[in-house]
């Protein structure tokens, strides 16, 4: 080897350490300003080391994956002496976004405590690995999986009762006003739909999954964003066409899925019948006609008596106005909630809220 071939490799070798050693720097400054940024939270929850994440993961065995989205996957897995269930959601360490999506999630989730949302239990930070959110596991399964992953017509898949879609109906309008009013801040979730809803093994609804939400100044101010994030098919008009956020984007998802209770159809079903298609596209005609829909709406597989009318119809009403194109005519979550347990006079009988009922179709 020439001598000057020999000094050109060796300018290459340093010029290599100096840029891994500037990236480390880079990376440990980011680390560092992480922790400063949580730290007004993270005495409050558990700090994990990244040896009890990967025993309680068995290595991130694919046995134990939960579900996997864009930029994380969620892992069962068991921690501390009373070897606790719980749910482990590990951050894309290679999304170069990684560090603000952790430092929000966990600041937003640290904050809820209510018995209808699944409680942060603690994280984890490794500078190589990436950043780890761990949460109490709920061990009844989806909302998602119940309406429409069991098999129809095979022995031990009855479909959901009524009696508890009406139950995950008002569990889950309480904990989104309990993101909208019950908080120092409001949070707009962005994300509401069956998958992130699980049950607990006495059906009690808890809403889950904090990757995309957000604060809000207050309820019903709304604010642009960028890049609208969130799942086809729950995403409010104002915010698929203008990104325009607030609290009534969630009020409409929470509408689609109050769809998906009464109906037990998927918001979008691209095999369906030309028109039918689209669930809310579809359901609007007969969300009109309110408590007199039920026979053309009522998810087939159910078998109601006439004692669970009213409750039905009371969906239907509330699905109605949240599924409104207009913000401007979609109540907030506190008046869902009041037509959902009926203390209010059901929508489709007044004459001067007519527009509740979505006249914009």
């Amino acid at each position: 080897m020439s001598s000057s071939t020999a000094a050109t490799v060796l300018m290459v070798n340093l010029d290599n350490g100096v840029s891994e050693s500037l990236a480390r720097e880079m990376k440990w400054r980011r680390i560092e300003s992480l922790e400063r940024s949580i730290s007004p939270v993270a005495q409050s929850l558990i700090r994990f080391s990244y040896g009890e994440i990967l025993y309680a993961t068995h290595n991130f065995s694919e046995g134990r994956v939960l579900g996997r989205v864009a930029l994380s996957c969620v892992f069962r897995g068991r921690v501390g002496i009373l070897r606790t269930a719980v749910a482990i959601k590990r951050l894309d360490k290679e999304d170069k976004e990684s560090s603000k999506a952790f430092c929000r999630e966990l600041m937003i989730a640290s904050s809820l405590h209510s018995p209808n949302v699944v409680p942060l239990v603690g994280f984890c930070i490794h500078p190589e690995e990436g950043f780890f959110l761990v949460y109490k596991y709920v061990s009844g399964g989806s909302l998602e999986r119940h309406l429409h992953g069991r098999k129809k017509g095979v022995k031990g898949c009855s479909p959901l009762p009524w009696s508890v879609r009406y139950k995950v109906a008002i569990g889950i309008a309480e904990a989104v006003a309990y993101l909208h009013n019950g908080t120092e801040r409001c949070v707009a979730h962005r994300d509401i739909k069956p998958s992130n809803i699980l049950l607990s093994s006495k059906k009690i609804p808890k809403l889950c999954d904090f990757g995309l939400a957000t604060w809000t100044s207050a309820p019903s101010v709304p604010f642009l964003c960028k890049t609208v994030k969130g799942t086809f098919g729950y995403l409010a008009p104002e915010y698929f066409q203008h990104g325009k956020v607030s609290d009534k984007t969630d009020v409409y998802a929470f509408g689609v899925v109050l769809l998906e209770l009464i109906i037990g159809r998927k918001p979008i079903e691209t095999k369906r019948p030309p028109g039918e298609e689209n669930l809310v596209l579809w359901a609007k005609p007969f969300l009109q006609k309110g408590k007199g829909a039920i026979e053309e709406l009522l998810d087939p597989q159910l078998k109601c008596s006439l004692r669970f009318s009213n409750q039905i119809g009371r969906l239907i009403e509330a699905a109605a106005a949240c599924v409104s194109n207009e913000e401007s005519r979609r109540p907030g979550i506190n008046e869902i909630i009041a037509i959902l347990k009926g203390e209010e006079e059901p929508v489709y009988s007044k004459t001067k809220k007519t527009s509740f009922l979505g006249m914009d179709v």
